[in-house]
């Protein structure tokens, strides 16, 4: 975002106005946390502020404060659209691309607004007037931070806004292990905490709810787990009768792709499960060093991400979905052993 840009934007802040935040669809702990943490900073300066969710997300993430006021968009179709209509400023965190937001993309590419964009991951889309992106930053909510910070109006982050961001750094860091966990993202949650970020209440709200069904099906994935031979890598596969036998719910199995990763001498792991009301399989990617998954994602699985974890979706059964990824690695078996 340019000094220009920063300005521009400042100045249209100055003067109250009607304003809604909008995450991607199936949002995580960075989306929400973003938009929780913009939404109570610009209530903080008397802007009309609404967070319109594409769709559900995980308990984990329902205490957030401010959670209640989030708008779910497939819940609340009309009244989305009206307050969109309405809008004069959209603010979209945590994705670059319409298509990102599900049923919500037709209302967005219909509204009047002017958009501003922050954003973390690769290969933007060029829709919003004010486009904040920066693929080397942990998190949005590091971006939030900054953006506020760019504003000169880090006074404003309370309590309140200061845990919001933590919970989104935390998550998109995988609890600040992650390569894009700089000494900047340290100093950050260092001034969060500072300003009342509780951070071992945070991680236990966060962390410590997992049900015994969720655990049940944690022994499912890793008894499921394969490791590709001679290419460094390994999947997890969930049918949708191995979800449905545990009473699966959205986020159960939020880092599961991880334990694949944690294999010693993995470098590449994935994770499908099938989603039958969808008709797809979804996939997560993750990757360690210089193996890029957000190039595989694009070219493989019409997704995308970042470098070292990136999603996407495959219009194939479970079986083939896997013959045709098994396949794919074994393509790129020379750089995943070097």
């Amino acid at each position: 975002m340019t000094t220009q840009e920063i300005a521009d934007l400042k100045k249209l802040l100055d003067t109250p106005t009607d304003i809604v935040i909008v995450p991607h669809k199936n949002p995580d702990g960075d989306a929400i946390g973003s938009c929780l943490a913009l939404h109570h900073f610009l209530k903080e300066k008397g802007h009309t502020s609404y967070v319109i969710a594409p769709n559900d997300y995980p308990d984990f993430l329902k205490w957030l404060p401010g959670e209640k006021e989030v708008i779910k968009f497939d819940q609340e179709i009309d009244k989305s659209k009206k307050i969109i209509d309405k809008a004069q400023l959209i603010f979209t965190l945590d994705f670059n691309h319409f298509s990102r937001t599900g049923t919500m993309e037709e209302t967005l590419q219909n509204a009047s607004a002017t958009f501003a964009m922050i954003d973390h991951h690769q290969q933007p889309d060029d829709y919003a007037e004010f486009t904040y992106s920066d693929v080397s930053c942990s998190s949005t909510c590091q971006m939030v931070y900054h953006f506020i910070e760019k504003l000169e109006e880090t006074n404003k982050i309370s309590s309140v806004i200061a845990t919001c961001l933590y919970i989104g750094i935390m998550t998109d860091t995988g609890s600040f292990r992650f390569p894009s966990t700089s000494s900047t993202t340290h100093r950050v949650i260092a001034d969060l905490i500072d300003k009342g970020a509780e951070n071992a209440l945070i991680h236990q709200q966060t962390f410590d709810t997992n049900s015994y069904e969720r655990l049940q099906l944690l022994g499912v994935a890793l008894n499921n787990l394969t490791i590709i031979e001679g290419c460094n890598t390994a999947y997890i596969c969930l049918s949708q009768k191995e979800l449905d036998d545990h009473q699966f719910k959205k986020g159960d199995t939020e880092g599961f792709v991880n334990y694949g990763l944690s294999v010693k001498g993995i470098i590449f792991a994935a994770i499908f499960i099938e989603h039958k009301a969808e008709n797809i399989i979804k996939i997560s990617l993750r990757s360690k060093g210089d193996f890029n998954v957000n190039e595989f994602a694009r070219e493989y699985f019409e997704g995308g991400g970042h470098i070292n974890a990136a999603g996407g979706k495959s219009d194939k059964n479970l079986q083939e979905t896997i013959a045709y990824f098994e396949d794919i690695v074994k393509k790129h078996q020379k750089k995943l052993n070097s």
